[in-house]
């Protein structure tokens, strides 16, 4: 039987019971049976897999998920395509790949700045090698692109927040959007941000060092993702300092982008015992959802778009653009 049809036949059961007492010691004498079910059938496949050794079929492979039921994209690049790598050697980003220009941040923000999104771009200006920040004011975004040109940065960073939630007490943090301006010739990228999570709510939180950080971009898979891919990579100096042992992950899954900052350790309990890794979150934690990438720099009215999110056209669940 289905699964939704047993919790389908145990609401019936218990919609019945009209005393409350009543129905709370039937829904846990149900929870613990249907518990002890799934116990003798996860040991069952475990005793079948054992007797069949490695003939065994792989049970993650049965099961039909979002990620492995994907509609199939044929923009999707393979490790050795040599147009991508000859188009790579000459985009926007190649210099920063071929070590020739190291990465220089500038952040900034809204107009007016809460004081959660102050304690946040400490932590990623710490973060980020070679950032500095810069007070908005009350200029235009096209002033500032200029002004970054100027100055010699290859990034600007604009975090925006909600304006309803500022000064108010919420669980939610009103930091809501991200620009990425690639200088000094574009693209631009717009990301909504969502699930953000300060290091000071992480539980046994690290502190970073300023060492530079490890990149790891993982399942940027189609045309579109590889090239978000190469502008996100452009953040981070292509010479990591490995003796800092601190690694940012940008995980791609259903084109939502989780940002992780870890420590990873080496530990060795005992002498003569397996030498064993562990990590330590060190935080901020957030996720990115990509809604437009734009040819050149920040240009809202008459930029031309590379992609755009257009939710009337995603009309399934399995197809995915990044």
């Amino acid at each position: 039987m289905a699964k939704g049809n047993k919790l389908g036949v145990k609401a019936q059961r218990l919609s019945g019971i009209k005393c409350k007492a009543k129905r709370t010691e039937v829904f846990h004498k149900l929870k613990k049976e249907g518990e002890k079910a799934s116990k003798f059938e996860r040991k069952k496949r475990q005793k079948e897999a054992e007797a069949l050794g490695e003939d065994a079929p792989d049970l993650k492979l049965q099961q039909k998920t979002l990620d492995n039921t994907r509609e199939t994209d044929d923009t999707v690049v393979a490790p050795d395509d040599a147009d991508i790598a000859m188009e790579d050697s000459f985009d926007e980003f190649a210099s920063h790949f071929t070590k020739q220009t190291p990465p220089r941040t500038v952040v900034t923000t809204s107009m007016k700045p809460s004081r959660l999104m102050e304690e946040f771009l400490v932590e990623m200006i710490e973060m980020l090698p070679n950032s500095e920040y810069r007070k908005r004011g009350n200029h235009q975004v096209k002033d500032i692109v200029e002004a970054a040109k100027e100055r010699g940065f290859t990034t600007l960073l604009i975090f925006t927040e909600d304006n309803t939630k500022k000064g108010v007490v919420t669980k939610e943090v009103p930091i809501t959007g991200l620009w990425v301006v690639k200088l000094p010739y574009g693209p631009t990228a717009r990301f909504k941000l969502t699930n953000l999570v300060m290091p000071k709510k992480l539980r046994g939180h690290g502190t970073p060092t300023g060492h530079r950080p490890e990149l790891i971009l993982n399942n940027f898979n189609t045309r579109l993702g590889h090239r978000l891919g190469r502008m996100l990579g452009c953040l981070f100096p292509y010479d990591p300092q490995f003796r800092g042992r601190q690694v940012l992950t940008l995980h791609n899954q259903r084109d939502f982008i989780f940002f992780r900052h870890h420590r990873y350790v080496f530990e060795q309990k005992e002498k003569g015992k397996a030498v064993s890794a562990t990590l330590q979150e060190l935080g901020p934690r957030f996720t990115l959802k990509l809604k437009s990438l734009q040819l050149g720099t920040f240009d809202t009215q008459h930029g031309e778009y590379e992609w755009k999110h257009k939710p009337e056209l995603d009309t399934s669940r399995r197809r995915f653009h990044i």
